[in-house]
């Protein structure tokens, strides 16, 4: 069976401008939704964090008010609670790429705070995207770019793509409070970002770069991902 590693957030918090913590993690329906895409197209996901830390979930992420009510989000929680895969995963240092088909990285602020930084990552990143297969990232998660710039740049400069906006951080109560904002930096590195309406779908497909805006991106994201496997 064809593997797809999901790459996760290990922070339970983000520091904001004034160096207190958010509590954060990843963000639940953007690791649900394209893990129940992946699962099945019969493909087999394979966590994997920094360090191989058991990842948390965003608390807020299960609230209610984010997921259409009460009982969508009792749903999501108990397929997320179901998904064995969190309980175990590997470390992302001893992850061979050659192993996977398509890699994905779910978001939630928690990449902003780790990944950002993360220079396994960061290498893993450039050999996904130039290993020719799919590469999807969500929401937050394009901060994960960032640990890919050096001297020369990024390689993902010139690329076309979308991530959580600032009017999206704006209306969520936090632009006010970041350290730096995401649309900000991903322009400053070169990316050619594209701006959809806030909280609605929009995914932009570069070459094999799959991005989506926000948490309500990540399963046509994936559907989008599950296409290109299986005419491949």
């Amino acid at each position: 069976m064809s593997k797809v590693l999901f790459v996760v957030t290990g922070a339970q918090f983000w520091t904001l401008a004034d160096g207190s913590h958010h509590p954060t993690g990843f963000w639940a329906e953007e690791l649900v939704a394209p893990f129940r895409a992946f699962i099945g197209a019969g493909f087999e996901v394979v966590m994997a964090t920094p360090g191989g830390v058991v990842p948390v979930v965003d608390q807020g992420s299960l609230a209610p008010q984010v997921n259409g009510g009460q009982e969508n989000a009792d749903a999501i929680a108990a397929e997320l609670a179901a998904i064995e895969e969190l309980r175990a995963p590997l470390e992302l240092e001893k992850v061979d790429l050659a192993d996977y088909v398509a890699v994905f990285y779910p978001g939630g602020h928690g990449p902003m705070e780790d990944l950002a930084v993360d220079p396994t990552s960061g290498r893993l990143l450039v050999e996904a995207l130039a290993s020719g297969h799919p590469l999807g990232i969500v929401c937050h998660a394009p901060a994960a770019l960032l640990a890919t710039e050096g001297a020369d740049g990024s390689v993902f400069s010139g690329y076309r793509l979308t991530g959580f906006t600032n009017a999206e951080e704006t209306q969520a109560g936090l632009a006010d409070k970041a350290k730096w904002l995401l649309q900000d930096r991903l322009v400053a590195l070169g990316a050619d970002f594209r701006e959809g309406a806030p909280w609605a779908e929009h995914i932009e497909v570069d070459r094999n770069l799959y991005t989506g805006q926000n948490p309500a991106s990540s399963a046509a994201l994936a559907a989008e991902m599950v296409k290109a496997l299986q005419v491949a």
